[in-house]
């Protein structure tokens, strides 16, 4: 495992590493390598900007955050984002580090899937959903290199990710798909259960107990 791939540097220390191996043992291949790549494609967007990150903080928004979409959570009944978000925090805390980071890990992970808003937060919240926008829907594509993007996924391959990532989102989602609710992975569930019933907000505003 290389700690610098094109000028981005894994952190090398003691929490950086213990995340690394967490993530490995719950996740599978797609998982780890995609969440490896979020790091990356997200420190790379950032290098683009000028930002200025803390990179253990990066990581492990970027490591923990689909860690909602494993068997770990498979009976959860809340958002797989949160489920992620409370595992990084808990990490962090065992780790001693102030809640001021384990706040911003969270949002970084709670965040993941709502498009704009992180990028109005802190760096390190904004680069988790960098790096997940680059890999997943390929935005930002041309904000890096070829030679950036090609060591990247020559570390980290991707054989077929577009089809398994939605296949990973709605195993993680079937069993709990009232929390797709307001959210882009609703457009997961759409397509792969064709009983899948959208919750409508004006609906539910309309149906409210106001009189008006």
């Amino acid at each position: 495992m290389p700690a610098t791939l094109h000028e981005v540097t894994v952190p090398d220390s003691a929490l950086a590493t213990e995340a690394t191996e967490l993530v490995r043992d719950l996740t599978d291949e797609l998982l780890y390598h995609h969440s490896r790549r979020v790091y990356y494609f997200g420190a790379l967007r950032g290098r683009h900007r000028g930002l200025t990150v803390d990179p253990e903080l990066l990581y492990v928004g970027a490591m923990f955050h689909d860690l909602g979409l494993t068997p770990r959570h498979a009976r959860s009944t809340q958002r797989f984002e949160i489920d992620g978000a409370d595992d990084a925090a808990e990490f962090l805390r065992r780790h001693g580090l102030p809640e001021q980071a384990v706040t911003m890990v969270w949002t970084a992970i709670a965040l993941h899937t709502t498009p704009e808003i992180p990028h109005h937060l802190a760096p390190e919240i904004a680069l988790v959903l960098a790096g997940v926008e680059v890999d997943v829907m390929g935005l930002a594509f041309d904000e890096m290199t070829n030679a950036d993007r090609a060591a990247v996924v020559a570390e980290h391959p991707r054989p077929d990710f577009k089809r398994r990532i939605l296949e990973a989102f709605h195993r993680g989602l079937a069993h709990r798909q009232a929390t797709t609710f307001g959210n882009i992975k609703a457009d997961v569930e759409a397509r792969f259960d064709p009983t899948f019933v959208r919750i409508d907000f004006t609906e539910g505003v309309l149906a409210s107990p106001w009189p008006e």
